[in-house]
């Protein structure tokens, strides 16, 4: 049931259409005096008003303008004679839903009224999720109280309400994503569309497309028109994750974009301009990728006007335990159940081990040790095996001087353990080179060609 708020000065219009939003199911509110309903609206906060245009001292003008000064701004429907139908097209344009036209059909009124109310809905639901999408991306849900953390919270709070180009470094799993959507859910355009891209995810002639869209023709399979993704981020974010990917002449491209802020579809003639905050990220150095000519320099610069660098979690073992106890109380809620427990001996496993695959590796051996913890206790056989034998090749104890294969050649020996350091990943993942090559921060080619050596 709505609250609809219906004002003319005509009792006999406002009797009919009160009389058709309560057999709809709905409160009316009925007011032949439009200062008498404007003095009413913040107290009943309808989700719907009905008014006419022209009445005496006060209009339907003044009625719309008093309802976009409400802090829950409510549908507004103009209703009008034949002759002012301009008048009401111009409410229109101030911000009205729609208007109708006297007389009027029942069904056909009681249809814009449906409409209204829908549309109303539908942009309630969207403040609700933007706002609770704006909680889930504070600064505060980055954890972590090392040095190294509080360094990067202070960087971001100082540019997130800026437009500076900004490029988020930091090795797999470190969340890069989570930097960049607190960035864009802390900024001036956070109620506009935030839209990542994953460039490794893409070969270059379909990653072209996907980021600046297509006309109809320019290519086998093109039966249509397509907006590119830079075109949905208008006024908004667009985040190009794993950039150190991109093809040259993609980063040719992208660099006439940062430089014009304009865009041009492919098989197109025409540049269309665009208003959009560019975050990129990289899981490798850019600065070795230039060197060896797989990167645009001028691309870096453009891109990295404000560098934010994610240090990997073993270089803050300090954070490991919070992180731990966050993870334990996100499962227990996703799963409504009590938070666990983690004994001394697993605790101490964690924050010895090296945590190849970051944040993301700790979290899944978190969500994993909730699972198959008995009595909501995480005991050391609960985590993975190579996060509780807490070997060498993972960061952990040392080997004893005498079981080091002395006399080998130290190339050798730095395969070997490199190749066993990769095989044991794939086993955490189940089998899964892919998810292994991003764990690890390598492409699935020199995973492939590690295991051969």
């Amino acid at each position: 049931m709505a609250r609809i708020l219906i004002i003319d000065d005509e009792p006999a219009m406002v009797e009919v259409i009160s009389t058709i939003c309560r057999d709809m199911g709905h409160q009316a509110f009925p007011f032949n005096s439009a200062a008498r309903a404007i003095e009413a609206l913040p107290g009943t906060m309808p989700q719907l008003v009905v008014a006419d245009i022209k009445m005496q001292h006060l209009t339907g003008f003044d009625v719309l303008r008093a309802c976009n000064d409400l802090s829950q701004r409510p549908a507004v429907i103009m209703v009008t004679g034949y002759a002012s139908v301009e008048t009401a097209v111009e409410a229109m344009k101030l911000g009205a839903f729609d208007y109708v036209t006297k007389p009027f059909k029942i069904d056909q009124f009681q249809l814009t009224l449906q409409r209204a109310l829908d549309f109303q809905c539908a942009v309630r639901e969207n403040t609700i999720l933007k706002r609770e999408l704006k909680d889930r991306y504070k600064f505060e849900n980055i954890v972590g109280t090392s040095s190294k953390m509080q360094q990067v919270y202070n960087l971001i709070a100082k540019v997130a309400d800026t437009d500076s180009t900004i490029l988020i470094q930091g090795e797999s799993g470190t969340g890069k994503e989570l930097v960049a959507r607190a960035l864009h859910f802390n900024s001036r355009r956070q109620h506009h569309p935030f839209v990542a891209i994953n460039c490794s995810a893409l070969p270059e002639n379909l990653l072209e497309s996907e980021l600046f869209g297509h006309k109809k023709g320019a290519f086998t399979g093109a039966v249509q028109d397509k907006m590119g993704l830079f075109e949905e981020a208008h006024h908004g974010t667009i985040f190009l994750d794993e950039i150190n990917s991109m093809a040259q002449t993609l980063q040719t491209k992208l660099l006439r974009v940062l430089q014009e802020r304009t865009i041009r579809r492919v098989g197109d003639t025409k540049n269309i301009p665009i208003s959009v905050r560019v975050l990129a990220a990289s899981n490798e150095s850019l600065h070795e990728k230039i060197l060896t000519g797989g990167f645009r320099e001028d691309l870096y610069y453009r891109l990295a006007v404000i560098p934010i660098d994610l240090p990997p979690l073993r270089d803050r073992p300090e954070d490991i335990p919070l992180l731990a106890q966050h993870f334990m109380q996100k499962v227990a809620a996703q799963n409504q159940t009590p938070v666990p427990k983690i004994e001394a001996d697993a605790m101490e496993a964690l924050t010895k081990y090296a945590w190849p695959g970051n944040v993301r590796e700790l979290e899944n051996a978190i969500e994993r040790a909730c699972a198959l913890c008995d009595d909501s206790r995480i005991t050391l056989t609960d985590l993975p095996a190579q996060v509780a034998q807490r070997s060498a090749a993972h960061g952990g104890e040392p080997p004893e001087p005498g079981k080091l294969p002395v006399g080998e050649p130290l190339d050798a020996y730095v395969k070997n353990l490199e190749r066993r350091f990769i095989e044991e990943t794939i086993h955490f993942n189940d089998g899964s080179r892919d998810r292994a090559a991003k764990m690890l921060g390598i492409s699935m080619a020199t995973l492939y060609r590690k295991l051969a050596n």
